[in-house]
């Protein structure tokens, strides 16, 4: 595709006739199932740059309506009015100071928006078609001017320009700032990336060897990855050295790339209305790539790892989520009764239900990154049961992943001493009784079996009625139980269908009033 630097509202968004690639080499591939959108977000016209403010919110910047909207990233819904920006807002970000600039390629200005507001502060005025904007390490944001070859410093205390523009190759649209502190701006028409240290606002060096390079990320080893618009490959840039290690076969012309929090890269593949999934350990493709819009051109990747991808001629934002995993639960185990509070880790858990043994946990709550989650367990049968979480991407399962068990309840026996008159005799209370309580729960426990013992003989049992009370008649055995100064109560333990009871016993005395 030809470039003319002349006429920027036409070339910055379009797309043109690419060359065929049917022919390009292709690395193997990790195999994997086909992943979906979750959820399709209907936006305003000609959707293109995305970036996220402060609250975890998304900003997207419609280049047809020249508004920017605002994306809930809870419910992944549209909320608020739409923001007015100037004509055909392209690429934007987000500052330090919590400032959004949208570079519009039209008007030829940058929007400044109160992000916390959501309303408009200012407007810089900037010629050259401003494409794309970048946040460097002092904390102002460089906007790239494609029809007028160079880079601006915006300074984002006072909202002016600053410094002398910066030379790049022809046509340069996105950037991207390495650990490093150095700028790599793409240049799509002169098909190359400028090199620029932000620390002194030079040029470093200008790498050749791209084909309609678009936008940039860095990945986590501090490498750029560089989409190409017309050889459907991703170039890696070792950020170090500024040369080129190696390219990657994507989807048809990928406009935009981002790296996400689990170090993969994506691309939005406008030709095939795809996306393309990089592990940047190995520089290969995962998997097949991933359906959505039509022609998607940007994307970004959230803390919890959900991929959102403007689709510019759809009207629309794709949503993509991942399947969850399960790595570890905490504890593994607990009593039947349930309501024990369980920390389960993992990636992918955002909007995450979980079942244990089949029934569904309680109280799940899933941290901000989608990697852990707590959640209370339910009643459920002794032995292993199964841990499954289910998102709006998918399911897993961790097998046996949580045992029941049949919990140890210790016991108290207390027995009330027996009353007697001697002269002459006279048994005020004809009965010996016995309580038997839980001391987890501190309820009595019925239907029980107690032994009433004197000395070594056993001389009757009780059962443990609604209030856990045993009782014997003593009626008969008086004499004896005065003989041995009192008697003795024994639980020798038992299962319910809640708790193991273990054994307890007591001695009880004789009170003579």
């Amino acid at each position: 595709m030809t470039t003319q630097v002349q006429s920027p509202p036409q070339d910055l968004l379009r797309t043109a006739a690419l060359p065929d690639q049917t022919g390009q080499a292709s690395r193997a591939v990790t195999p994997a199932r086909t992943f979906l959108a979750v959820t399709t977000i209907p936006v305003g016209t000609n959707p293109v740059g995305l970036a996220f403010i402060p609250n975890g919110d998304l900003y997207v910047a419609n280049s047809g309506s020249s508004n920017v909207q605002t994306i809930d990233t809870a419910t992944d819904t549209v909320i608020g009015a739409a923001i007015p920006t100037g004509t055909t807002p392209a690429w934007l970000t987000v500052a330090p100071n919590g400032n959004a600039y949208v570079p519009n390629n039209i008007s030829n200005n940058v929007t400044v928006i109160d992000t916390a507001t959501s309303t408009v502060i200012t407007t810089i005025a900037l010629s050259g078609g401003p494409a794309a904007a970048a946040v460097i390490p002092s904390g102002n944001v460089y906007v790239s001017r494609f029809a007028a070859n160079s880079v601006q410093e915006i300074d984002t205390t006072t909202n002016t320009a600053v410094g002398a523009a910066i030379p790049t190759g022809s046509g340069p649209v996105g950037i991207a700032v390495a650990p490093n502190g150095k700028a790599y701006v793409a240049n799509r028409s002169g098909n190359s990336v400028t090199v620029i240290d932000t620390a002194t606002a030079a040029v470093v060096t200008t790498i050749p060897g791209f084909n309609q390079p678009n936008f940039v990320a860095i990945g986590p080893s501090g490498d750029a990855y560089v989409a190409n618009i017309g050889s459907n490959n991703v170039t890696v840039v070792n950020t170090t050295t500024d040369t080129i290690t190696t390219t990657i076969p994507v989807g048809t012309n990928p406009w935009g790339i981002a790296v996400g929090p689990d170090g993969n890269a994506y691309t939005a593949n406008r030709g095939s209305n795809n996306v393309s999934v990089i592990d940047t350990t190995t520089n290969t493709t995962l998997g097949a790539p991933i359906p959505v819009g039509n022609q998607p051109i940007a994307l970004v990747v959230a803390p919890n790892n959900k991929v959102y991808v403007s689709n510019i001629s759809g009207a629309s934002v794709s949503v993509i989520q991942f399947d969850p995993t399960i790595t570890s639960i905490t504890p593994n185990s607990g009593p039947i009764t349930g309501g024990t509070v369980v920390t389960i880790t993992g990636t992918n858990l955002t909007g995450a239900s979980v079942t244990i043994g089949g029934n569904p946990a309680t109280g799940v709550s899933v941290n901000a990154a989608g990697t852990q989650l707590t959640a209370t367990t339910p009643p459920g049968a002794a032995g292993p049961a199964d841990v499954t979480v289910t998102t709006p991407g998918g399911s897993t399962t961790l097998v046996g992943g949580f045992t029941y068990f049949v919990p140890v309840h210790a016991t108290t026996l207390t027995a009330t001493p027996a009353l007697a008159k001697l002269f002459p005799p006279h048994v005020y209370f004809p009965f010996l009784t016995a309580t038997l309580t839980d001391q987890v729960t501190g309820l009595p426990v019925p239907g029980q079996t107690i032994t009433f013992k004197i000395g070594s003989n056993l001389v009757g049992i009780g059962i443990t009625d609604a209030q856990g009370v045993a009782r014997f008649n003593e009626t008969l055995i008086l004499t004896l139980i005065l003989a041995n100064g009192g008697y003795d109560v024994e639980f020798a333990g038992a299962a319910t269908p809640t708790a193991i009871l273990s054994p307890s016993s007591d001695h009880a005395g004789v009170i003579e009033p």
